[in-house]
């Protein structure tokens, strides 16, 4: 019987800087470099969501790579990262010990079964209060808003305004995300 290496953050703290690299379940994943159109889209977001948080003082914005370790065997580093400021005891000089407010994953081929399957339940299951899955292929926003310990969702599409229930009155017209 083979017996399978389950890794944990000690052994994520040895691994090449030059490369990105996620822990999930003690499983290791390497994430490969987005392209152009995934940056964009991120660029559009980031933009948004900071300016809006920092002029209102809500909280902290993040952008890869920056850890969030949710134990010893779950290190991930999503897209975009928000943490209000009632819950900004979690942000350490190093990483984010605990579930942030907000995560965003804009999907890419290499990463996009991970980002709606294991991740989506990692998130849950560790207490993320809302979670944006970005398609650039549909030009859709998937955003799931934690309820007990499940996510319910709902799909934005272009014609659309997102709006947050973590960020208050928060509003994004979805099309200018596709821009």
């Amino acid at each position: 019987m083979e017996t399978k290496i389950k890794y944990n953050y000690q052994d994520y703290l040895q691994l090449s800087e030059d490369k990105r690299y996620e822990i999930i379940d003690g499983d290791l994943f390497m994430v490969p470099s987005p392209n152009e159109r995934h940056q964009h889209i991120l660029s559009n977001i980031f933009y948004v969501l900071f300016d809006y948080v920092r002029k209102n003082k809500l909280g902290a914005v993040y952008c890869a790579p920056f850890d969030i370790l949710f134990s010893e065997e779950d290190i991930v580093q999503p897209d975009i990262i928000f943490v209000s400021n009632k819950n900004k005891k979690i942000i350490t000089k190093d990483n984010i010990k605990g579930a942030p407010d907000l995560l965003v994953e804009i999907l890419s081929p290499s990463t996009s079964k991970r980002d709606i399957g294991i991740k989506k339940k990692l998130y849950a299951r560790h207490g993320v209060r809302e979670y944006w899955i970005v398609d650039p292929e549909r030009k859709t926003v998937d955003v799931f808003r934690l309820k007990g310990r499940e996510f319910e969702s709902k799909r934005y599409d272009v014609q659309d305004f997102l709006s947050s229930s973590v960020i208050k009155d928060l509003t994004i017209e979805v099309k200018e995300i596709f821009v």
